[in-house]
Parts: C-alpha cells; sequence; structure tokens
C-alpha cells in the first residue's frame, strides 16, 4: 500500500536537509504522519501495537505482508529517538540517508528482490565503526570531529549489501575506556551521559553502552558493538540484552578504530539470540547461516563447565546473583545438560601482561588507523595526547589520559621482547591453561564454561580471543539486571548460539525497561585542568586499569 503522498514529501524534504539528531524536533508532524499510516494498516493487516519489540523474522513478515514499508519503519524508530533518547542518550548521531537507503530497499521488495533477512532492518553501529557517508567516526572523542574515514568498515559494507538501513552511531565509553585511570562508562566528550533503561542511576557500563541502551529500547532492530576485554559482555548485561563476542578473526576489524587487535572484534547486541544469530550471520567474513542451531532440545546431552568461584566468591564473581543462577543452572540440567564442577585460576588477570599487549598494540595500531584519515592533523597517539591537554576543559572534566600516556611510553614496536612475552602468556594462561585447558580436562570435554556475566570468566575468552555469549535472565533485588555468560573455545558460535536459544525460550526473560530511579547527579570535576598533566611513569605504569576491564 502507498504510504500518504503528503507525509512522504514532508519527511523525506524535511529530514535530508539536516543529519542532526536535533533537528528531528523540527517535524514533529511528520512523525505522527508515519504513526497515522500504521494506525490505518491495523485495520487492514494485523500490526502489533508492540512492533518496537518485534524479532527480524517478525518484521520481515509484516514488512512481506504489506503492513509496514521500510521507510516507515525506519520513522517510527526515528519517533522512539525523538522521544527517548534525551533521556537516555544513547544515539550520538542519526544517519540523513536513512530515509532514502530505506526507500531504494523498498523499491527492491517490490520489485520481488530481497536481499536476504536484514533487507530493510535499521540498525545502529558504535562510534568507533567507519562508515563511509555524511556521519561522524570519533570513538566519542572530539579529537576525531570532522576527520573523514576512508569508507565504510568491512562490516559496514557486508551490513548494506545485505540491505540494512545504516540508522545512525551509538554513544560510548570514550576511546572504548581505553584513555585513563577512574572513566566513567558511557560517557565522551562528544556524546556525554547514557543511561541504563532498566535503573536510571545503574552503570550502563561500557564501553558499547550506547550499542546495549539502544538495542534494549528498540531504538533500532539491533545493533553493533566491540570488545576488547568485556565491552560487548558486560553492557549487555547492565542493559538486559543478549550479547555475543565471537572469536577474534571472525569478523573482519577494518575500519574499526582499534585497541588491540589480538583482542579487538566487533558484534552483536540484540534482545533475542535469534536476532543475533541472524545479525552474526551477515557479518562474518564471508557470510554465514546460524539458523539450524537455533532449536529447541540444544542442550540435551551437554556438557557444561561450572567454576563456583564465579558465583559466590565476590574477589572473582558476582554473589548477589547466586540466588538466580541456581535456577538457571536447574533450568539447563532440566534441558538435559550435564554440570560439571571445574576449578580455573583467573589469577593471571591480575598480572600485567593482558595491560602491556594492549599498551603496546595501541600505540602502533592506532597510528595505522589514523594515517588513513583525512581532514584531522592527529597521526599519532603523542597528537592525540596533546590535542586532549590543549582541549582539557572538554575533554578531561571528569578524568585523565595515563593509559594514553602509558601507552606513548612503550617502544611502538611489536618485536619487542617485553611485548612478545607478555602475549606468549597471556595465550598460555587463557587458552592453553585457561579454556582449551579446562574444557579439555573432563573426558567427555565438555562443551562450554559459565557463570554470571558480572564475573572475571568472560575475560578469559577477551585474552583467547574465544567467543563469549551474556543472556539476560533477571534482576537483582535492586531491580538491576543480570546476565549469565557462557564462555567456550575458537569458533563455537554455532555451538554457543543454540544453547542460549533453548536457554532463552525455556526462562522467557526478556521484559521491557521500567526506567526506574532517577539520573544521578554529574560527577565532580576532576580537576586536571588547574593541575599539572601526569607525566609518563615507565612502559606500563601503574594503573589499576582491570578495576574497570571493560574495553
Amino acid at each position: 500500500m502507498k504510504a500518504n503522498s503528503d507525509c512522504t514529501r514532508i519527511d523525506r524534504r524535511t529530514f535530508l536537509r539536516s543529519g542532526a539528531l536535533g533537528s528531528a524536533a523540527l517535524f514533529a508532524g511528520s512523525w505522527a504522519c508515519s504513526g497515522q499510516t500504521a494506525a490505518k494498516r491495523q485495520g487492514e493487516i494485523p500490526f502489533p501495537a508492540q512492533w518496537f519489540a518485534a524479532s527480524i523474522p517478525e518484521l520481515q513478515a509484516l514488512m512481506s505482508a504489506g503492513a509496514i514499508t521500510s521507510r516507515e519503519l525506519t520513522l517510527e524508530y526515528l519517533t522512539r529517538i525523538r522521544s527517548l533518547n534525551p533521556l537516555l542518550n544513547a544515539v550520538i548521531e542519526i544517519n540523513p540517508q536513512a530515509f532514502s537507503i530505506a526507500a531504494g530497499l523498498d523499491t527492491e521488495r517490490r520489485a520481488g528482490q530481497v536481499r536476504g533477512p536484514l533487507h530493510g532492518i535499521p540498525v545502529i553501529l558504535k562510534d568507533n565503526i567507519a562508515t563511509g557517508d555524511t556521519m561522524q567516526t570519533t570513538a566519542g572523542s572530539l579529537a576525531l570531529l570532522n576527520s573523514q574515514v576512508p569508507g565504510d568498515a568491512a562490516l559496514v559494507a557486508q551490513l548494506r549489501e545485505a540491505g540494512a538501513v545504516i540508522l545512525g552511531k551509538a554513544n560510548l565509553s570514550e576511546w572504548a575506556n581505553f584513555r585513563g585511570d577512574n572513566s566513567y562508562n558511557g560517557w565522551s566528550a562528544r556524546g556525554g551521559f547514557t543511561r541504563c533503561p532498566y535503573l536510571l542511576s545503574y552503570d550502563p557500563s561500557g564501553s558499547s553502552s550506547g550499542s546495549a541502551v539502544s538495542a534494549a529500547v528498540s531504538l533500532c532492530s539491533v545493533a553493533v558493538g566491540t570488545e576488547t576485554d568485556g565491552s560487548i559482555m558486560s553492557p549487555s548485561d547492565h542493559n538486559h540484552v543478549f550479547g555475543l563476542k565471537p572469536t577474534v578473526g571472525l569478523i573482519s576489524g577494518t575500519g574499526i578504530i582499534p585497541i588491540a587487535h589480538s583482542q579487538d572484534t566487533a558484534g552483536p547486541i540484540t534482545r533475542t539470540v535469534t536476532d543475533a544469530a541472524i545479525l552474526l550471520g551477515v557479518l562474518k567474513q564471508g557470510g554465514g547461516d546460524y539458523s539450524g542451531v537455533l532449536r529447541r532440545g540444544a542442550l540435551e546431552g551437554a556438557r557444561i563447565g561450572v567454576d563456583l568461584k564465579y558465583f559466590t566468591n565476590s574477589s572473582w564473581g558476582d554473589p548477589p546473583s547466586y540466588p538466580l543462577m541456581q535456577k538457571v543452572l536447574a533450568a539447563m540440567v532440566e534441558l538435559g545438560a550435564t554440570l560439571v564442577y571445574v576449578n580455573t585460576d583467573p589469577s593471571f588477570l591480575n598480572n600485567n601482561n593482558e595491560y602491556t599487549v594492549l599498551l603496546y598494540e595501541f600505540k602502533v595500531q592506532i597510528a595505522q588507523y589514523l594515517a588513513t584519515l583525512q581532514n584531522t592533523e592527529a597521526r599519532t597517539l603523542a597528537d592525540l595526547i596533546a590535542f586532549n591537554n590543549s582541549h582539557c576543559t572538554e575533554e578531561m572534566k571528569y578524568f585523565g589520559q595515563q593509559i594514553f600516556v602509558a601507552s606513548e611510553a612503550t617502544s611502538g614496536n611489536l618485536n619487542d621482547p617485553t611485548y612478545t612475552a607478555a602475549r606468549a602468556a597471556s595465550i598460555q594462561d587463557a587458552r592453553v591453561n585457561g579454556i582449551d585447558g579446562t574444557l579439555n580436562s573432563q573426558s567427555p570435554p565438555l562443551d562450554v564454561l559459565v557463570a554470571p556475566t558480572s564475573s572475571y570468566l568472560y575475560s578469559f575468552a577477551a585474552v583467547a580471543g574465544y567467543p563469549s555469549t551474556s543472556l539476560p535472565v533477571g534482576f537483582r533485588g535492586d531491580r538491576s539486571p543480570v546476565g549469565f555468560c557462557m564462555v567456550g573455545s575458537a569458533w563455537q558460535e554455532a555451538k554457543m548460539l543454540g544453547f542460549a536459544y533453548d536457554l532463552e525460550q525455556e526462562l522467557n526473560a526478556q521484559v521491557p525497561p521500567q526506567y526506574l530511579g532517577s539520573v544521578p547527579h554529574e560527577p565532580p570535576n576532576a580537576g586536571l585542568c588547574t593541575t599539572p598533566q601526569p607525566k609518563i611513569r615507565g612502559e606500563t605504569g601503574n594503573i589499576d586499569w582491570r578495576s574497570r576491564h571493560l574495553l
């Protein structure tokens, strides 16, 4: 059915005039127009009142039936952004080309051409993933504002080819939480503070805060985040959504602002396991199809490793969630899984090896990334440090750049024995003695290890470069969300998606946000801009960086 012609003319002309999020308020009439179109169709083709909670397959069914077009769906999501973003601050920028992209995809659909399950589906990307359009790619930093990337990140090109509508960019912890001590999750100089929609005073976690919140409150159909250590897992946990951090290398990292290629990866953040499987199939290098693993009964015969320290020891895990975790473990047993109690050694996470690896790689790889940009004077990490110093009141009001300084102090040589020894030790601890060693210590081997997401288990996967998932399973007594983490060996995403789907269907724990509590007060000024900046303190410094470990 054709949309109202007046609505079409007003929406497109007005929106294309500006890509600024604030400009949405200038055409309130067009939002109402879109809503009326959808409302009219309810009388002809069933249209769910909670359309924004629909999964990708459900949205595809609606578009195939003519109940809504991609263009109208895009308008509806932008309506929600206009309504909710002032409170949650999850979206840092909207794509002024979103309408025209959606309209083109609608034309293809009418002609009988549907590219795949993401055809016409609006997606939000974390603001460290390059898009070769008019949107910014800044990692939340003013230092990269107005710089020009050479083109789409590889994963963005794949999304476009699959028919996705790139709706906008999500806020994040600036520089993916790899700039300074005592940073605030979900804050960037460019985007401000992102808030948790379930409990407004609760830490939204980082660094993919905006991506997780965008998915949680349906500011898009699905979102893409990135992780070096915890940045998909922890925001998914804190915002009650499903997150999947894949094996490093499954998704191309080309065009993503790096911390360290040895641990960096993008990954899906979605409301359902089904949506994550669909999105992962498109993001995967060369493409993939994970639909066959999404079945009830996947956990039948599975062998699940459980290390109780992550459930009951406050140093390594999350004791307040243990009563809920017991119910989750019982559900896995009811579904046919066998629990095997094991003992892992996470003590290596307290040494400096991972941090040393990240410091060395960042100095080299951020310079490589900056070299690809136009319209910027930033070419090295030293340039970024100098920018922050010269823009101290905007960039360092709340915390400094000690991590940048420590990275700059490294040799910048990835053949340096200090780096190679730290990397070798990390692999030995996380893979050989960690995940693979524990899984293969039993006969027959275990399939996965599990724990509350709010524990140190996912850091094993991060350092190893192995996959992890976080499934929303309920809430603590204070109404803060709780996630359940699975960790597996390399390239085991399909198996883990099957397990997560089976458990998700059994628990049925997904509930919409309630926006409880109130937004906390602004943090105190750190006072860094009236005192001398910290001096370089040696190659690795003495920074308690793992107290956050959400990179």
